[in-house]
């Protein structure tokens, strides 16, 4: 599959779901959205359930990218999740909040697209998890229940999506919640930086 051209549909895809929701995105309005006609989005995905897959597939991948952390210090680990989360869109153009938001909403009917929300939820239990594990072992950290701590922080970062675009709340206010909870739960906050 052309790298390139799969490119350009999957970010013409996150723009016409911001535009359109996911009850008016078509293949048409998607190809409006770029430079590749009909018959080429049809040629790359035989059907729009599997061209969002493919966004959300792109999607994991960068946000796991995002979160990996070359630093063994648990605390700069967890800094860097935070970082990605809660950092604010780059533009008013940026399309993945509300998109994301449109295909949540589809996951109960859509099996493909909530193994990829589980993919997500995955990664940010398991950065946390093991950062928190290694941090109480490092003595950074007060002794907790670090799958517990995991859980919490990735239902607030849930949350806070909800929040930050259905109600236009700053991605800031919740991640002070994480932060005041992280430093009440661990003893530490993310300020304090190794």
């Amino acid at each position: 599959m052309d790298t390139e051209t799969t490119d350009t549909i999957i970010r013409a895809t996150g723009r016409s779901l911001c535009e359109y929701g996911y009850a008016d995105l078509t293949m048409q309005r998607i190809a409006a959205e770029s430079s590749v006609t009909t018959a080429a989005i049809h040629y790359h995905f035989d059907t729009k359930e599997e061209l969002l897959n493919a966004f959300l597939d792109d999607l994991v991948d960068r946000f796991e990218q995002q979160v990996s952390c070359e630093s063994s210090d648990p605390r700069q680990q967890l800094t860097t999740l935070l970082d990605a989360v809660f950092s604010p869109p780059k533009s008013s153009s940026d399309e993945f909040p509300v998109a994301l938001m449109e295909l949540k909403s589809q996951a109960p009917y859509h099996d493909t697209y909530r193994d990829r929300f589980h993919e997500l939820d995955d990664t940010v239990r398991t950065v946390v998890t093991t950062a928190v594990e290694e941090g109480i072992e490092s003595g950074y950290f007060a002794d907790v229940d670090a799958e517990e701590i995991a859980r919490f922080v990735s239902t607030a970062i849930n949350g806070g999506h909800v929040r930050m675009v259905a109600l236009g709340e700053e991605p800031a206010k919740t991640r002070n919640v994480v932060e005041d909870y992280l430093e009440g739960q661990l003893d530490w906050r993310p300020e304090e930086r190794a």
